[in-house]
């Protein structure tokens, strides 16, 4: 082969290549509703991204490209290609894998740093190896099929094909991947949804309306979603079904705040709706109808300043309310702060209520 037909050969290949990179480099940058929009399987989803919070962010920000994470990506996307253009009966079905979602929500943390640190720090950060290889839990409550409800809610499979019983007397089940074991499993798409319908300018306040500045400015619609894993899909938590509780036969008042339909999905009662059963929290006592974010800091949880958010320092009982016999000042005390009330440490309550109401009148 002389030179000349080598050096065609390698200019016909650079030109390829300079129109299949800058063809690759106009998809990405390209309006979704022209690319990926133009599939009818993901349409949907670019209609709910546009009017979305996250509306001024392109697609790849979120989901990559089939060159953001090597042989991985390439082979996902791939696989989508073929997925769209044969008979595969899900191609209608479009969801993502626990591995996406995964990727997705450390995505997350390039514009969510804080939130990321808080919910790092919180409970819900809990991996596989914290959730179900747990011995003592494990002893306590062997693994089923309920778990997955909101402890790996995006996993792929069933509680068979995650864990294994044990052999040794020690009750510790063991995963059949230990790979998963650093997996959280509640990932940020647990309670939120990209998509989700937002207005993130909201209205422009009126300065000289001095009313329009707190008490009437419109408010953002609700970020938080509840991930349904049986039916895969996202709902808005203000249209979630707001549980009706009672505490030993007594109606008890809750929360109108959205957040707290979503929180009692994970954090049930029994079937009787009874207040403090299994793993709810449902306030009552002196705490009865307020909301989980009036003590509980979003994304970590965490409730360590939650008493100066509403008491002074010294409460009526011209006690500090931080040192108080509950279990905000000791886990182990007899007196849970989601259910302490007045008789919790005055016995004689029918007595007090009078001292009361006597030096009301005074």
């Amino acid at each position: 082969m002389n030179l000349k037909k080598i050096t065609l050969i390698i200019l016909i290949s650079f030109i390829g290549l300079a129109f299949l990179f800058g063809g690759y480099s106009q998809w990405n940058s390209a309006n979704p509703e022209k690319t990926c929009g133009s599939c009818h399987e993901i349409s949907p989803m670019v209609g709910q991204w546009q009017n979305s919070a996250h509306r001024e962010i392109r697609c790849t920000e979120c989901h990559g490209t089939a060159m953001s994470n090597g042989y991985h990506s390439l082979k996902e996307k791939a696989n989508m290609v073929f997925t769209h253009v044969g008979k595969n009966p899900e191609r209608e079905n479009v969801r993502m894998t626990e591995k996406q979602v995964l990727d997705l929500s450390e995505r997350c943390t390039k514009c969510h740093q804080t939130e990321y640190k808080k919910w790092i720090s919180g409970g819900h950060s809990a991996r596989y190896a914290d959730i179900f290889m747990n011995g003592k839990h494990n002893q306590m409550e062997a693994p089923y099929w309920a778990c997955l409800r909101c402890h790996g809610m995006f996993y792929d499979g069933n509680i068979k094909t995650l864990l294994q019983k044990p052999e040794k007397p020690d009750g510790v089940w063991k995963l059949n991947d230990m790979k998963k074991a650093m997996d959280p499993t509640i990932p940020c798409l647990s309670c939120h949804s990209v998509h989700t319908d937002n207005d993130p300018r909201g209205k422009a306040a009126r300065y000289d309306i001095p009313k329009e500045i707190s008490y009437e400015r419109s408010g953002r619609n609700p970020v938080n979603n509840w991930y349904v894993r049986d039916s895969r899909q996202h709902i808005r938590t203000d249209k979630l079904m707001k549980i009706a509780m009672n505490n030993h036969g007594e109606p008890v008042k809750v929360s109108d705040d959205p957040v707290n339909s979503l929180c009692i999905q994970c954090h049930s009662p029994n079937f009787k709706h009874e207040t403090g059963s299994q793993d709810d929290h449902t306030p009552t006592g002196v705490h009865e109808g307020i909301s989980c974010n009036a003590c509980h800091s979003p994304h970590s949880n965490d409730a360590s300043k939650s008493c100066k958010n509403c008491h002074p320092a010294i409460s009526n009982c011209k006690l500090d309310v931080t040192k108080m016999n509950t279990s905000f000042a000791d886990e182990n005390s007899p007196n849970d702060i989601h259910s302490v009330s007045c008789g919790s440490c005055h016995t004689n309550v029918p007595e007090l209520r009078e001292k009361v109401l006597k030096r009301k009148s005074n």
